[in-house]
């Protein structure tokens, strides 16, 4: 694979982008997102100014936690929240599959590692644009050499990592309108020495009970624009209680649930309007018992 196909999108988000709904979508605490669009400001505005030297600031952020509670997504949807605020009103967005860079043969993954990030992507915003690179499950490419496995070639791991390493010091260094945005499922999984480039490492938790209602509550009422009594649904007093037994879901599994308690019967299949609050509380009891194990069926009974 040629290091350009690794590159998934590459285009210029303007301040009023519609994109808005990407970061709002997420339901997660404002504090989260506060310090995400706060951290990649600071960089965006300060590192041009400043020698390297001065700032330490590598233009890193690692949002980590576990599957399906929004990473990508707010990763995404970053650059236009910060758009409005950096000269010219626009950032660029690149969204890197790194996955595709690891190879089998012998030296081929330090290399692909080294002109995608150290040539290839500040060739794409050699315009000085403000530019937001995210690297999405970087495990892949930026993996602990302390515990590479012995199934792998360890050395080429280790060059990989390192050349990881090296392209983010000379970006810091040399192009300081780049930001990385890198998020992972598993911080064990990630090198100590990349952990220790991140200007921030943010966790985003599964949600809790009340963001799971929320979640649930805004889902039906999206259907609700097709299927009215969905509304009635969101809105009941048993959502609460539903949500409660909700917890432990991620975010992803929560919006799916909604689809799973209509999937239960043909009749909601066929009429979407006609579920219940029943009907909902299943699919969640059964999602819970799938993601949670079975001791939560026995505790059920």
């Amino acid at each position: 694979m040629k290091v350009q196909e690794c590159v998934l999108a590459e285009e210029v988000v303007p301040a009023d982008s519609a994109e808005a709904g990407l970061w709002d979508a997420i339901v997660v605490s404002e504090g989260i997102k506060a310090r995400l669009r706060n951290q990649a400001l600071l960089s965006l505005l300060v590192r041009p100014d400043l020698p390297f030297e001065v700032t330490a600031l590598h233009g890193l952020c690692t949002l980590y936690g576990p599957p399906g509670t929004g990473k990508t997504t707010l990763a995404r949807g970053l650059a236009a929240q910060v758009a409005p605020f950096v000269p010219g009103r626009a950032v660029r967005r690149i969204e890197i599959n790194p996955h595709g860079l690891m190879s089998a043969e012998h030296g081929q993954s330090q290399q692909r590692v080294s002109e995608l990030l150290g040539d290839y992507v500040p060739g794409l915003a050699s315009d000085g644009l403000p530019t937001v690179v995210i690297l999405d499950e970087v495990e892949s490419m930026a993996v602990a050499r302390s515990a590479a496995s012995l199934a792998a070639n360890p050395a080429d791991v280790h060059r990989a990592t390192d050349a990881v390493l090296t392209a983010l010091d000379l970006n810091a260094a040399e192009h300081p309108h780049l930001l990385f945005v890198a998020t992972s499922n598993f911080t064990t999984a990630l090198d100590e020495a990349f952990l220790s480039r991140s200007d921030a490492a943010i966790l985003v938790p599964l949600p809790e009970p009340e963001a799971l209602q929320e979640i649930l509550a805004s889902t039906l009422l999206t259907l609700s624009g097709k299927y009215p009594a969905l509304g009635d649904l969101a809105r009941s007093s048993s959502m609460g209680r539903i949500a409660k037994a909700a917890n432990g879901l991620d975010g992803r599994r929560a919006r799916k649930v909604i689809f799973e308690a209509l999937a239960q019967r043909l009749d909601t299949v066929l009429d979407p309007g006609t579920l219940t609050e029943d009907d909902l509380a299943a699919a969640v009891h059964s999602a819970a018992v799938e993601t949670s194990g079975p001791e939560v069926s026995r505790a059920a009974h």
